[in-house]
C-alpha cells in the first residue's frame, strides 16, 4: 500500500459512546526534550499532513490500526485460529510467515489479545479526560521538581480539537505546565481557542516554498505561516522546529528563507533542528505500507553543522534535536 493512500476517519474520535474521548496511540513518561523539565508526552492519533519521512506512521490515520512485528512472531498460529474475519493468512513467500488483510480486519483485537509474543498489536485507544488525567497526575512530583509538565503531540493533536482543549484546560487548572507539538496546520479560529490553554508551542516549519510544501506533505504552508505570525503577535512562547531532510528541504535557498522568516517572529525561544533519521522505517512495514524514502541517507554531523551555521549567522539560537 502506498503511504499516500492513508485514510483519515475522525467521525468517532471526540464522542465515542461515553462522552468526550480522545484517540491516543501512546503516552510516554519522563520525556526531557519536548518542553522543558521532566514531561509526560500524550500522542493523539491522526494527521492531515503526509510527510514521507514521518518516524511515527502509526500516528497518521485517525482511527485504530493493526500492526504486525514479524521479528516477534513465533509461528504459533493462534492468531489464525482466533481471527473471526479470516483476515490473517500464512504466507511464507514474503519471509514474514503471515499476512494481515487490513481490508477484512475489523480491529476486534482478539489476535492481539492472544498474541503473547507481542507480534500483533492494536494501535490507538480511546480515553476520556478524567482517565487521561489519572495517568498524568501519577508523575506530578516530577513536574514540580523539574519545572516540567505535559506535552500533547501526535500525529497532529489539533485534529481532535474538542478533546485537546478539554485536556489542556484541565491540565492547566491543576497547575501543570502545558505544551503542544504541532504542524500548525489548523483553522485559526480553532487554533486560537486551543492556544488559550497552552503555555508553550512547539511547531514545525517543513519548507518555505508553498509548491514544495504541497509536494512533500500534501498541504499548503500558507495557513501554517499565517498561524505562526499570529502566535507571534499573541506573545505565546514558541520553539520552531525544522526537520532537516537531505534532498528535500536542506538547500541553502530554503534554509535562508526559513531563517529570514523566523527572525521576524517574536517570543521564539529557539530554533530546533531535527536531523533526518531512519529509526521509524520499519514501522511503515509493520503497518503494511511502503517507506518511500528507503535509501535516503542521514546527514553526517559535519554536514548538519554546516547547514545550521547559516542560522547562527542570522543570530538565531539553535539546538540540534530540541
Amino acid at each position: 500500500m502506498n503511504w499516500r493512500q492513508k485514510v483519515l476517519d475522525f467521525d468517532n474520535i471526540c464522542d465515542h459512546g461515553e462522552g468526550l474521548k480522545g484517540l491516543i496511540f501512546d503516552i510516554q513518561k519522563f520525556a526531557i526534550h519536548d518542553g522543558g523539565g521532566i514531561r509526560t508526552l500524550v500522542f493523539l492519533k491522526g494527521c492531515p499532513l503526509l510527510c514521507p519521512w514521518c518516524s511515527n506512521p502509526e500516528s497518521l490515520a485517525g482511527k485504530p490500526e493493526i500492526t504486525f512485528v514479524c521479528n516477534n512472531c513465533i509461528g504459533c498460529g493462534k492468531c489464525l485460529e482466533i481471527c473471526p474475519s479470516d483476515a490473517i493468512n500464512r504466507d511464507e513467500s514474503n519471509g514474514k510467515g503471515l499476512t494481515i488483510d487490513r481490508d477484512r480486519c475489523t480491529l476486534c483485537g482478539q489476535c492481539a489479545k492472544h498474541c503473547y509474543a507481542g507480534a500483533i498489536n492494536i494501535i490507538g485507544r480511546y480515553l476520556s479526560v478524567p482517565e487521561l488525567m489519572e495517568i498524568i497526575e501519577r508523575d506530578r512530583k516530577f513536574y514540580e521538581q523539574s519545572n516540567g509538565g505535559v506535552t500533547f503531540s501526535g500525529g497532529e493533536p489539533t485534529t481532535q480539537p474538542e478533546f485537546l482543549k478539554a485536556a489542556l484546560k484541565e491540565t492547566q487548572r491543576r497547575g501543570i505546565h502545558t505544551a503542544i507539538e504541532t504542524s500548525s496546520f489548523v483553522n485559526w479560529e480553532t487554533y486560537a481557542s486551543i492556544l488559550e490553554h497552552v503555555d508553550l508551542v512547539l511547531t514545525d516549519i517543513k519548507h518555505m516554498d508553498d509548491a514544495e510544501h504541497k509536494r512533500l506533505t500534501g498541504v499548503s504552508n500558507k495557513v501554517i505561516l499565517d498561524n505562526l505570525r499570529n502566535i507571534s503577535k499573541l506573545g505565546i512562547p514558541v520553539k520552531i522546529r525544522l526537520p532537516l531532510i537531505p534532498g528535500f528541504n536542506d538547500s541553502t535557498r530554503n534554509l535562508e528563507a526559513t531563517a529570514d522568516f523566523v527572525e521576524r517572529l517574536s517570543h521564539v525561544q529557539s530554533l530546533d533542528i531535527l536531523p533526518y533519521h531512519r529509526l521509524g522505517e520499519m514501522k511503515w512495514g509493520q503497518l503494511g505500507q511502503d517507506y518511500s524514502l528507503a535509501g535516503v541517507e542521514a546527514l553526517t554531523l559535519e554536514e548538519t553543522e554546516a547547514r545550521i551555521q547559516l542560522f547562527r549567522d542570522h543570530g538565531l539560537k539553535v539546538s540540534i534535536g530540541g
